[in-house]
């Protein structure tokens, strides 16, 4: 019980004291999962646009399949970009295995099917009294489909907080495209898993501390964004 408190003092001391290591494995953390959302998002969401508002013959397979791929395994996913970007592999002239590139690459694979999936749901739940409304008032097409999506735009942002929560938290995939090399790729999810392995337990311990820090603060914002949807939509 003893060592259990030392250690969560010390890593403690090694959050308030900003040690530089910590504090590097953290922003590349921040660096690496933020580009993959935003990626995603751009992505997503006029994906999701397009399955909701357009038609054609293989929409509800696409929906279908985007539904699937929201429980993709981070390490199937680690493997596939492994593959693609291995020396031997089609993109392998590139060089961006064991790169923050081949990581952020992996991350938005995850993360795309969550923010497409979660944003055509919150798109097509929308009344549609809104989309007649528009269209009675003489707006276009195109009109029409903008004010669906700022009427959505709430489960559209919680489906953004939701895939990034997930690729925050994602080890497996990471760890097969960025190496884990220190000072390089190494992010805080892999650096738990080593450091614990290590016997480090102080810095796996602060690390587990702004990891879950930072899910509480997620878990926060998904519901000040459904509060404010619901209290929109009760008005």
């Amino acid at each position: 019980m003893n060592s259990v408190v030392v250690s969560f003092n010390q890593a403690l001391s090694l959050i308030l004291h900003l040690d530089r290591e910590l504090l590097s494995i953290i922003l590349l953390s921040l660096r690496v999962s933020g580009s993959a959302l935003f990626i995603a998002a751009a992505v997503g969401v006029p994906l999701a646009a397009l399955m909701a508002f357009g038609r054609f013959s293989l929409r509800g397979l696409c929906v279908s399949l985007l539904d699937t791929l929201m429980g993709l395994p981070p390490v199937v996913v680690g493997l596939f970009v492994y593959l693609l970007l291995s020396r031997s592999g089609p993109l392998g002239f590139l060089a961006l295995l064991y790169t923050p590139s081949a990581m952020i690459i992996a991350q938005t694979i995850l993360a795309l099917p969550i923010v497409a999936s979660l944003s055509h749901s919150a798109i097509v739940s929308v009344d549609p009294v809104i989309a007649q409304a528009a269209s009675t008032l003489g707006a276009t097409p195109s009109q029409i489909s903008m004010a669906v999506i700022r009427e959505a735009r709430y489960g559209i942002m919680s489906g953004i907080m939701a895939a990034f929560g997930r690729v925050m938290a994602e080890v497996g995939a990471i760890l097969i495209v960025g190496g884990n090399i220190a000072g390089f790729t190494r992010v805080m999810t892999t650096t738990i898993a080593l450091e614990t392995d290590k016997g480090n337990f102080e810095f796996a311990l602060a690390l587990g501390i702004i990891l879950l820090a930072i899910s509480m603060a997620i878990n926060l914002a998904l519901n000040v964004i459904r509060r404010k949807g619901g209290t929109e939509r009760q008005r």
